[in-house]
């Protein structure tokens, strides 16, 4: 782990609730091994099957705040380390556009959910399928075999929030791009998925959330899953 002296207290293997831009500022240059996050696609997410235990997601409506949370992973990122960010079709060219302003684009995984997708059922085909950019400043050698760039694993289910990715594929990229005690950052920590795949393959996290109703989730998991 990078400077891990430098973090301010409670910042480690913590559920940080608040708005990441003002959370980021305070970790330091280089620190993070691995940047691995979700964030909302700026597309107004609605299930068409109606959920009201789910709560609306933050900031789903724009993306004015792309560029800077981009800006902010970029800098507190370790030169060596790598960074995941999914999106969606709908805003494809605006994330490629943002992140490529800092960040080099090794590649756009596709993760295959399987089965039908939900939405318009009779104008359009079901989508299958959500984006993910690897991304980094320098070449870093991945971990373990050389995969392909579609990872096919089933959907989670979405138990805890509308938009919930699977530990399986969660914990993928975290073996593929960090070692055992590196820390992963997630500012979009929503149900937690990040935090409890890191502490379940014995690394360490920052998880940073705006929603004081998903950081309780977050935490429980994290005591259900991980005995944290």
């Amino acid at each position: 782990m990078k400077n891990k002296m430098n973090y301010p207290e409670d910042f480690i293997n913590k559920v940080i609730q608040g708005d990441c831009l003002k959370v980021m500022k305070d970790i330091p240059d280089n620190s993070v091994d691995l940047v691995l996050t979700d964030p909302p696609y700026g597309i107004e997410y609605k299930r068409h099957i109606p959920y009201p235990r789910y709560e609306k997601i933050d900031n789903d409506n724009n993306l004015d705040w792309l560029p800077l949370v981009i800006k902010e992973m970029y800098r507190v990122l370790y030169e060596r380390g790598n960074m995941y960010m999914f999106c969606n079709w709908q805003n494809v060219d605006i994330f490629k556009t943002e992140i490529s302003k800092h960040f080099t684009i090794r590649n756009m995984l596709i993760w295959n959910k399987g089965g039908g997708g939900m939405g318009d059922l009779k104008t359009t085909y079901g989508s299958v399928y959500e984006i993910c950019f690897f991304a980094n400043k320098k070449p870093s050698k991945l971990n373990g075999r050389r995969d392909n760039d579609v990872i096919n694993l089933s959907r989670s289910g979405n138990k805890f929030h509308p938009t919930e990715k699977p530990i399986s594929l969660i914990g993928y990229l975290i073996r593929k791009s960090s070692n055992e005690s590196d820390l992963i950052l997630d500012p979009f920590l929503g149900s937690g998925t990040t935090a409890v795949a890191a502490k379940q393959l014995k690394r360490n996290f920052i998880g940073i959330e705006i929603s004081p109703e998903y950081c309780k989730i977050a935490n429980e998991r994290l005591r259900v899953e991980t005995l944290l």
